[in-house]
Parts: structure tokens; C-alpha cells; sequence
């Protein structure tokens, strides 16, 4: 117990050490001034990063997708994830506390399910006003259903509530099926949501085709379950791809393989539209370039992916 609890003060008081190294008010005046000017640099360089996350080389997107392309930027609702994030960041006992807690369970635990227990984590794929321009409705526009597959703890299902009279998430870690309820989505389970006798009108599947066992089977079904004239997939997924499974403290390969050919953004996008989606039953009916982002840490403000976003209409 002694050995223990020595072990928590020193990791404690190392990771208090190493912030205090990098906090403006620790340095010398002469240091100061320099580490000033490194941010300043910084924040160039961040607008700059920020910019890039947006671009894409429309030249070696197919016919298709140069025609139903949706250029995005950094918006407000995005900035301020990146500012609520940032300022987390700088809260040093709590992210002291998150790192010993994740330390000690990742062993055996999920880190979604850590994630949601200490309330962290947060993702963000986009904000209301780039959900609007997606979809290509007014703020006023209303329809019936929606489901979020893999919602995580709500974050991203709350953006597009608000456009629907009932709202269905599914999710597998427990922690977060906590934080859906608490918002009061009607939560079904990974073998329910498809056999409930109704059609959604809108299904979100953001950033799970990688992290689900059978991804084509996951298309396929969303397809049978859509309204077949009116109804649309959200579709998010990280390039390039890389499918892995979430299995406690592992990581696992799903036992669906899903081929991606193409090693930039551009071409791994133009292999889901040719090949990937069709085979599925669907086509691309809009496509933009956005950051995947979370929360970060005591080291780094927030973590950023790169995604492709669909909009997908069936066959």
C-alpha cells in the first residue's frame, strides 16, 4: 500500500514538474519574453494547420464528387470547441486526475468508457451550421427521425436534435449510454436499432465504419432500415483508413475486412464513391473535408483527424 501510494505521488508531482516547465509564469523575464513570442508563432501556425484541415485538391476528385463538393471552414461553432478545449486543457489538477484514472484502467478498460466516466473526451465532427449546409436545409427545416449509430456521449446527436421529433442512438460502452439517457434519447442496442419496425428518415454513422466489426454488412443494413425516397446517411470516417476494433485495453482488427484502395484523401474518397457505396446500395450526393476533433490533454489542447464527410441518398 506504502509502494502504492509513493507511485501516485511521484507520477503527480513528474507531471506537475513538467507542466510547470511550460507555464509562462515559472520563466524568467528574458525566457518569458521568448516564450511569448513562441506562442505568437504558434498561433500563426495553428491558423495556418486550422486552413488545411478544410482544403482539398478538387482536381483529382472523380466527375462526381467536383460536382456535389461542399467547401467548409473554420466557423464559429467549430472555434469554439477548439477555445472550450484549450481551456480545459489548462485545468491542471483535473487533468492530473484524468491522467492517473486512465493510467490505472487502461489496462482493462476501454478508453471510451474511461472517457465517458470522467466526462472527456468530447468529439466534435461539426457544427449546426455546417449540418445545415451539408443537408442543404434551413434552420427551420423538420422531419420525424433520427438515428445516431455510435454516439458517444451526445455531443454531435445534440447539433442535429433539434430538426427531429424523436431521436434514437445506439452505443456500446455503458458509461456513455448514461450520458444519452441522461439527455433523453431513447438509447437501442447494437442488435436493435435495425429490427424496431420503422424508418429513419436521417441515420448518422460518424466515424464507425472503422471501429465496427462488419462495416459493408453496417451499410447495407442502414439502407434497409432508411426511407427509401427521402431518407439520407451522414457518413463520417477518418482517411486514410484504418480499421481497428476497440476491445477493452486492445486494439483488434474487425472481422469484416473493408478494402480501401488510394493513399491520399482524395483518392480514398473517389474508391468509396466508386466502389465502396455503390456496392452498398447508395450514391454521394454531397462531400466535404472536415477536421474530426477531441478534447485534449494536459499536453496538447485538443487531437484532430482528418475526415470525409458523405451525404449518401439510396439506390
Amino acid at each position: 500500500m506504502k509502494l502504492f501510494l509513493c507511485w501516485i505521488f511521484c507520477y503527480c508531482a513528474s507531471l506537475i514538474l513538467f507542466k510547470k516547465m511550460w507555464t509562462a509564469q515559472y520563466l524568467r523575464p528574458v525566457t518569458r519574453y521568448l516564450y511569448h513570442n513562441v506562442l505568437n508563432l504558434r498561433e500563426n501556425s495553428s491558423n495556418c494547420r486550422a486552413y488545411q484541415w478544410y482544403m482539398c485538391n478538387n482536381e483529382n476528385l472523380c466527375e462526381l464528387l467536383q460536382t456535389v463538393f461542399v467547401q467548409s471552414y473554420l466557423d464559429s461553432g467549430t472555434q469554439a470547441f477548439l477555445d472550450q478545449s484549450a481551456e480545459k486543457s489548462s485545468w491542471i489538477l483535473t487533468q492530473l486526475y484524468h491522467s492517473l484514472v486512465s493510467t490505472i484502467f487502461s489496462s482493462f478498460m476501454s478508453k471510451t468508457t474511461i472517457n465517458g466516466w470522467l466526462g472527456r473526451g468530447a468529439m466534435f465532427v461539426f457544427s449546426h451550421e455546417q449540418f445545415l449546409q451539408l443537408l442543404k436545409i434551413d434552420p427551420n427545416w423538420r422531419s420525424h427521425r433520427l438515428l445516431d449509430l455510435g454516439a458517444g456521449d451526445g455531443g454531435v446527436t445534440q447539433i442535429m436534435a433539434f430538426h427531429f421529433e424523436e431521436v434514437y442512438a445506439t452505443e456500446v460502452s455503458p458509461t456513455m449510454v448514461w450520458h444519452l439517457q441522461r439527455k433523453q434519447y431513447r438509447v437501442l442496442g447494437i442488435n436493435e436499432w435495425q429490427n424496431v419496425g420503422v424508418r429513419y428518415n436521417v441515420i448518422s454513422c460518424l466515424n464507425l465504419l472503422d471501429r465496427c466489426d462488419h462495416p459493408m454488412t453496417l451499410l447495407k443494413t442502414m439502407k434497409n432500415v432508411l426511407e427509401p425516397t427521402s431518407g439520407r446517411v451522414i457518413l463520417a470516417v477518418v482517411l486514410p483508413f484504418c480499421p481497428y476494433i476497440e476491445s477493452g485495453g486492445k486494439w483488434e482488427k474487425p472481422l469484416e475486412s473493408l478494402e480501401v484502395n488510394g493513399y491520399t484523401w482524395e483518392e480514398q474518397v473517389n474508391y468509396f464513391t466508386t466502389h465502396i457505396f455503390p456496392e452498398a446500395g447508395f450514391a454521394v450526393e454531397a462531400l466535404t473535408k472536415l477536421p474530426y476533433l477531441c478534447e485534449g490533454d494536459m499536453y496538447n489542447d485538443y487531437y484532430v483527424l482528418q475526415d470525409a464527410v458523405f451525404v449518401l441518398r439510396p439506390l
